[in-house]
């Protein structure tokens, strides 16, 4: 009998500790998944990512295709060659990006037409190009078409928008039925923010034999403790023996927050992001490392830390490359903020296995007191 996709080892309340199974290696979850949009996780190489422990990355579905091309990908033995990565790679299915285009495509129940950012050149996703894309891309994990919608819309519009994106999720599967091949193909569960039609959507890809769930459209401008609202609400609705997914929603606070409610697998830009323009996350909560405070500072970043950042460089001169502009600068950076990602999940691993996760949470959250503030009751 072959073994399961995913296992869940060990839980503590509806926290997970699991095991995830893909083409390229066994996945311990909770995860966080560096973000590297165009094939390359910015500033950092991949034997940096495989020093920290990262075993899965994401590529970026519309980018890819846009440039260089999912075809050129193709010939060089999909995206784990073409970009010298031995991990697992997730590929978004572009519904975000195109989401975030809206003065340049337009929805139809074929697809979704937009004009590329670099060119203008018109072009056409449907369901079943979007899985082929990602299949030249050759991703361990690949995500159907959805539309992604926007915090404040309406009723009337959020309904027809999830049936859009139900019949598209049913256009994807049978364009890539079960079992066909090593690629996972995951569905994105929608609904805005009406609880009732969220749990529809859940209900109806609960249906189609996905290999795993992902949550989407949250994080697109709404009040945290709005999203948290949703977040509890929905996560525990999707299927037990899967792996669920919490797209593009990525502070630490988020994290154990959507772990606590159930959910397995993070990503986000924001430890990269915030790794360039000089703001550090510690054990003791967040750094802005341009503060003229660490101008002759000689202590570590985070004492606590064992990335090469931290053990080779002081403060002092971490700040030095960021205020001369030095490149060194995002690579160092970024490569502490990951490490703190990927060190966060790993740890929250271990307190759900001990049965401790709430201490860990209510750790955490102590050192981001103005956003626990913000969410309002974290559990």
């Amino acid at each position: 009998m072959p073994q399961s996709i995913f296992t869940i080892e060990h839980q503590d309340g509806a926290a997970r500790a699991g095991l995830l199974r893909t083409a390229h290696g066994v996945i311990p979850t909770p995860i966080f998944m560096p973000v590297g949009t165009v094939g390359s996780v910015k500033a950092i190489a991949p034997d940096d990512l495989a020093a920290i422990g990262a075993p899965i990355i994401l590529g970026n579905t519309y980018h890819l295709y846009l440039r260089p091309g999912d075809a050129l990908v193709a010939r060089h033995g999909g995206l784990h060659g073409f970009a010298s990565w031995p991990g697992a790679i997730l590929t978004d299915s572009g519904g975000f990006q195109v989401f975030s285009l809206s003065s340049l495509r337009k929805i139809h129940e074929e697809g979704v037409e937009f004009r590329s950012h670099l060119d203008g050149s018109r072009h056409l996703f449907t369901p079943e190009k979007v899985v082929q894309i990602q299949r030249n891309l050759n991703a361990d994990i690949m995500m159907v078409l959805d539309e992604c919608v926007p915090y404040g819309a309406d009723r009337a519009y959020t309904e027809k928008s999830l049936a859009l994106t139900t019949r598209w999720a049913e256009r994807a599967r049978r364009a890539y039925p079960a079992g066909t091949a090593h690629n996972l193909l995951f569905s994105i569960t929608q609904g805005g923010f009406f609880k009732d039609l969220r749990e529809r959507s859940v209900h109806e890809l609960s249906t189609m034999d996905f290999d795993g769930f992902a949550l989407g459209g949250l994080s697109v401008g709404e009040p945290k403790p709005l999203m948290y609202e949703l977040l509890r609400h929905t996560a525990p609705l999707l299927p037990a023996d899967k792996p669920r997914y919490l797209m593009g929603v990525g502070t630490p606070l988020d994290i154990v927050t959507g772990i606590h409610a159930g959910v397995d697998m993070f990503d986000c830009v924001l430890p990269t992001r915030n790794a360039r323009n000089g703001t550090l996350y510690t054990s003791l909560g967040k750094i802005n490392i341009k503060r003229r405070e660490f101008a002759e500072d000689d202590s570590p970043l985070d004492p606590t830390c064992d990335c090469y950042t931290c053990r080779t460089f002081s403060r002092a001169y971490l700040r030095h490359l960021y205020v001369s502009k030095e490149l060194l600068s995002f690579r160092l950076n970024s490569l502490h903020n990951l490490t703190y990602f990927l060190r966060l999940v790993r740890e929250a691993r271990q307190a759900i296995v001990t049965g401790r996760y709430n201490d860990f949470m209510a750790r955490i959250a102590a050192c981001y007191p103005e956003e626990t503030a913000r969410a309002g009751t974290l559990a």
